[in-house]
């Protein structure tokens, strides 16, 4: 008896345990890829969105204002010293003609200024999105609501970080 015929029939894949191969029919009640629950206000009147950068993570409030812009209790002025930092940040509320409708409040940590600007700029465009579907397309092209995936790479065992060698000694 040879091998093959030992181990016994070999069972396709999807007929095992009774299984069709039949695929399932769409049913567009049940596609929840494009329905986002729109968030209502909490009880303090406030809409949330969370954005994520690198090491930093921002925490996200606005409500309908007069303009506020508030980062960890200060103003958006005094915390980033960078001028391309406070610009990222307001770039949503600029492309969506929001700047003086809102009241922002972000408790951001983590990081440094870069990220940090990166993250709120991203919690600030999702808490549009969940105040107002209309700004969702404006956000989208504008790439306001893409998260940026970049990464510090580690450091590996035996190398001086994460791409650096050690330096070779011939001798």
């Amino acid at each position: 008896m040879s091998k093959k015929e030992a181990e016994g029939p070999l069972i396709e894949p999807g007929k095992a345990a009774g299984q069709s191969t039949a695929k399932a029919k769409f049913d567009p009640a049940r596609d929840k890829t494009d329905k986002k629950a729109k968030k209502e206000p909490d009880k303090s009147g406030y809409i949330w969105g969370t954005g994520r950068r690198k090491r930093s993570v921002a925490r996200v409030r606005i409500r309908p204002g007069k303009g506020k812009l508030l980062i960890n209790k200060k103003n958006v002025d005094d915390y980033f010293a960078r001028r391309q930092d406070r610009d990222v940040v307001i770039a949503p509320l600029k492309a969506t003609d929001k700047l003086k409708a809102f009241d922002v409040f972000v408790n951001v940590r983590g990081g440094g200024t870069s990220g940090q600007s990166g993250a709120t700029m991203l919690g600030i465009a999702r808490a549009l999105r969940n105040y107002d579907d209309g700004l969702l397309k404006i956000l989208r092209d504008g790439g306001y609501l893409t998260r940026d995936g970049r990464m510090v790479e580690r450091k590996k065992p035996g190398q001086k970080g994460a791409r650096r060698r050690f330096q070779f000694s011939k001798r």
